[in-house]
């Protein structure tokens, strides 16, 4: 799962937001002192992680690419992952996308004072350029794909994995409708933070 995933996972705080988006940004930090808040956050990141990636069927999706992009084939379904999330968000969730995505951000900003300098710079970037609004769009997956790739610091093939992903976009969508439910379900069974309802406007 990529951050549109892992935050939705999240509970509606600022220390469960930093928590769930640690996994990705917690080289070189102090992990003992942390707050407690934050640590039951990057456990449930990491949580999502081990069940994503022991789920077969997403397995068998990855193995389905091709030899010389295989070792990205996780990358690259977690970025695509975000954007069906977008795209199917209603089967999800009640409040419509526009909404939750303009919460989210406002939960960004106020979660900044809590986060690690790579994070803070990472979500600002997240934020002000708008990217769960082009998660939506096919074509700016496969850009934000390649500027990952372009960030590996060794010769690599994943520039241009969305050529593999296109042809299968209706079996990978499906995959995804199919694991959702399923991981929003062992978030609740392993219920590694406390529920905390959103504050209605």
């Amino acid at each position: 799962m990529n951050y549109l995933a892992h935050m939705a996972l999240a509970q509606p705080t600022a220390p469960s937001l930093v928590g769930n988006l640690l996994g990705d940004f917690s080289k070189g930090v102090c992990l003992v002192l942390l707050a407690p808040s934050i640590k039951a956050g990057l456990a449930n990141h990491r949580a999502v992680d081990a069940f994503t990636d022991a789920d077969s069927a997403i397995c068998l999706a990855k193995r389905q690419f091709s030899s010389t992009r295989r070792r990205f084939a996780g990358v690259a379904l977690d970025v695509l992952f975000d954007h069906f999330l977008t795209v199917h968000w209603s089967r999800f969730y009640a409040e419509p996308f526009s909404r939750a995505k303009l919460a989210l951000y406002q939960q960004l900003a106020h979660a900044e004072p809590l986060m690690p300098a790579q994070m803070l710079w990472t979500m600002q970037k997240v934020r002000q350029q708008d990217w769960f609004e082009s998660y939506q769009q096919l074509p700016r997956v496969g850009m934000a794909l390649d500027r990952i790739a372009q960030r590996i610091r060794f010769a690599n093939q994943f520039d241009g994995i969305i050529t593999e992903i296109t042809p299968r976009y209706t079996e990978l969508e499906q995959v995804f409708l199919d694991f959702y439910p399923r991981l929003q379900q062992h978030v609740r069974q392993q219920a590694l933070e406390p529920i905390i309802m959103p504050t209605q406007c």
